[in-house]
C-alpha cells in the first residue's frame, strides 16, 4: 500500500504516488470552491426546470414558468405602444401634411419613421436611403418617379408599385426590341444620353434618334425628357440613372426594360406607421414641397 508521507516544506501530506522521485501532494480543493460548484449545479437545475430547454426528437420542454423570448418581446412592444398611443392616435387621425405642420408630431414621426425605415425599407433602399445602383432608387435626391410631395410619398408607401393592391402605382414600359430595329434603338439611346447635356441642346435635334424619341418615348418621358409623374416615367434630362448610364445601358433598358416592384405597406404596418415613414422619407432632403 502506498505510503502517505507528511511534507514539512508545504505542510501537506503526499498521495503516495511518485514519479522519478517526485511525489504528488494531496491538495484538496478549497471548501469555498466546492460549495460554489454545488450551488451552481443547483441553480442550473432550477433554471432548466423554469425556462425552455431540454429538446427531444418530438418537442422541447416549455419550462414551468411558460416564458418565451417572443412573448417577452410582444409584452415590451405592447407597453411601448401604450406609452406612444397619445402620439400615434394623433398621427393616425391627421393627414401627413398636418403632421408636418406640427413641430411635436413631426419630430415624433421622423424618429419613429427612421426606426421603421431601418427595419422595413433599408434592405432595398439602404441605410440612409441612398438606394442601390441597378436595383432600388435613392430617396435622398430630387428624382421621383411618382412625385416627391408628401402626399405622393404617402400614397406610394401605402399601396406600393406594380403589385396586386388595387390602388398600387402601375406603369409598364414596352419592350422596344419587339417594335424598333437595333439601329433605331441604338440611335434613340444615343439621343437620350444627350438630354442631360445642355451644351448639346441644339445639335441633338439633328440626331437620327430625335425622331425615334419623339414618336415612341416623348408621350411618357416628355418632349425634352423631363419625365411624367402621372405615368411613373423617369426624368431623362438629369444625371440620375437607376439602371446605369451611357449609351449601352440606355439601349438595354429601351430594348428590354427592367421595372421594379414595391409591396404595399399599409396592410402590413398600419396607418400611423405608414404616415411616420412618409414624413421621415420626405424629411431626407429630396422631397418636393
Amino acid at each position: 500500500m502506498a505510503e502517505h508521507r507528511y511534507d514539512p516544506v508545504t505542510g501537506q501530506y503526499t498521495t503516495g504516488h511518485s514519479w522519478d522521485g517526485i511525489e504528488e501532494l494531496y491538495t484538496p480543493l478549497p471548501r469555498w470552491w466546492v460549495i460554489t460548484l454545488v450551488i451552481s449545479f443547483i441553480v442550473a437545475i432550477i433554471y432548466a426546470a423554469l425556462y425552455p430547454g431540454w429538446p427531444t426528437t418530438r418537442f422541447a420542454f416549455a419550462g414551468l414558468l411558460g416564458w418565451t423570448s417572443a412573448g417577452q418581446l410582444a409584452e415590451e412592444q405592447a407597453e411601448a405602444r401604450t406609452e406612444q398611443a397619445h402620439w400615434r392616435n394623433q398621427i393616425a387621425a391627421k393627414s401627413v401634411a398636418e403632421i408636418e405642420q406640427s413641430d411635436e408630431l413631426r419630430t415624433f414621426a421622423i424618429t419613429g419613421g427612421r426606426a421603421l425605415f431601418n427595419q422595413n425599407c433599408a434592405a432595398c433602399h439602404g441605410i440612409g436611403a441612398g438606394g442601390q445602383q441597378g436595383q432600388f432608387p435613392s430617396l435622398i435626391d430630387d428624382d421621383w418617379l411618382w412625385g416627391g410631395k408628401i402626399d405622393d410619398v404617402y400614397q406610394t408607401i401605402s399601396h406600393g408599385i406594380r403589385n396586386d393592391d388595387g390602388e398600387s402605382r402601375q406603369s409598364e414600359m414596352p419592350s422596344f426590341a419587339e417594335m424598333l430595329s437595333p439601329e433605331e434603338i441604338s440611335a434613340v439611346a444615343e439621343y437620350v444620353t444627350t438630354l442631360s447635356d445642355p451644351s448639346k441642346a441644339e445639335s441633338r435635334k439633328a440626331l437620327p434618334g430625335a425622331e425615334v424619341f419623339a414618336n415612341n418615348c416623348a408621350g411618357c418621358h416628355g418632349e425634352n425628357g423631363e419625365g411624367m409623374h402621372e405615368m411613373g416615367a423617369p426624368r431623362l434630362a438629369d444625371q440620375i440613372w437607376l439602371y446605369g448610364d451611357g449609351k449601352e445601358a440606355v439601349a438595354r433598358q429601351v430594348a428590354h426594360p427592367r421595372m421594379g416592384m414595391m409591396p404595399s405597406w399599409k396592410p402590413r404596418l398600419g396607418e400611423d406607421a405608414v404616415k411616420m415613414l412618409a414624413v421621415y422619407v420626405h424629411s431626407l432632403g429630396g422631397g418636393e414641397k
